[in-house]
């Protein structure tokens, strides 16, 4: 297991370094340039030179790359030209708010996928294995800009159930938490949980078919140890696959869903980013969260040792 772990490490150190490559050749490529974006309207020639050399913008292209690189490393991401803010305080400040924002959507993804999923699986063929699929298939065609809109009509304008915008912190305690909280949550959820319904679905079908329950069966065990000890280990492994794509994947529904909810995290700084062209803080927002998929698929990687106990011996 522990081989497995370190191959993994490794291979994520050439990832991330090729992500800060792309990142910053990408940022090279963009036509806004930083110097104009901070001399304001009508700037002279002379004004744009001196700025072009107060950024660093004059060296070469690999100079100012390993000079990311090398400040990157140790913490440093930069200072926005716009707003005159360290990058990485600034993205400290709003990650813990994006993570709670995820963790919440996670937990209903969760409740809703395995509910639904297991429900249906133990039904296989019956009017409620129709039915959850059913459901699945229609929240799967909801994207969650259009559930954002719709959860604010239904639940904060025409039934005044949760504010519409806003944010509150954990600090405030758990319940102006949560009723700032539920409703972006549910948004980016929902897509998420339809999609662990069908994945729990499939995968406990299968399992539920294999030979070694048809034996915990036959010895006499308990249904729900044959379900919840045998087969639903062995059909977490795909289901854990899947959770990994659905995490990454509400890190850029947040675009969406932080701005219509007015939420300071990092969805809506990369919004204001692009809109004001900040290139230093999009180049340490993209880092970030290169860094944070890559821990994610780690996570995902590791969880299969315990899934699958013939991987630790490799």
């Amino acid at each position: 297991m522990t081989r497995f772990i370190t191959k993994r490490l490794l291979l994520a150190v050439p990832t991330i370094i090729l992500v800060t490559l792309l990142v910053f050749v990408l940022m090279e490529l963009s036509p806004t340039d930083p110097a104009a974006v901070l001399a304001g309207d009508n700037p002279t020639p002379e004004r744009l030179a001196e700025l072009h050399r107060m950024l660093g913008l004059d060296k070469p292209f690999l100079t100012r790359y390993w000079d990311w690189v090398w400040d990157a490393l140790h913490g440093n991401f930069g200072e926005s030209a716009v707003t005159h803010q360290s990058v990485i305080s600034d993205l400290m400040f709003r990650l813990p708010i994006t993570a709670s924002l995820l963790v919440l959507a996670l937990v209903f993804s969760l409740v809703m996928g395995i509910g639904l999923g297991t429900a249906a699986a133990l039904n296989k063929g019956g009017v409620i294995d129709w039915i959850m699929n059913g459901i699945a298939n229609l929240l799967m065609a909801i994207p969650p800009f259009v559930a954002a809109v719709l959860l604010v009509l239904f639940l904060a304008i025409m039934s005044p159930v949760f504010p519409a915008t806003g944010y509150a912190s954990l600090s405030a305690g758990i319940g102006p938490w949560l009723q700032y909280t539920t409703l972006p949550a549910l948004a980016l959820a929902i897509i998420p949980g339809a999609l662990l319904t069908r994945q729990v679905r499939g995968a406990l079908v299968d399992a539920l078919e294999e030979d070694y329950v048809r034996t915990a069966r036959a010895k006499g065990l308990r249904r729900r140890m044959v379900i919840g000890k045998h087969a639903a280990k062995n059909a977490a492994v795909p289901v854990v696959t899947v959770l990994g794509l659905v995490i990454t994947s509400m890190l850029g529904g947040a675009v969406v869903v932080e701005k219509i909810f007015a939420i300071p995290g990092l969805g809506s700084l990369s919004v204001e980013s692009v809109l004001n062209g900040d290139l230093v803080t999009l180049q340490g927002l993209v880092l970030l969260i290169a860094i944070i998929v890559t821990v994610v698929n780690l996570l995902v990687d590791a969880s299969y040792g315990y899934f699958n106990p013939r991987l630790r011996v490799r």
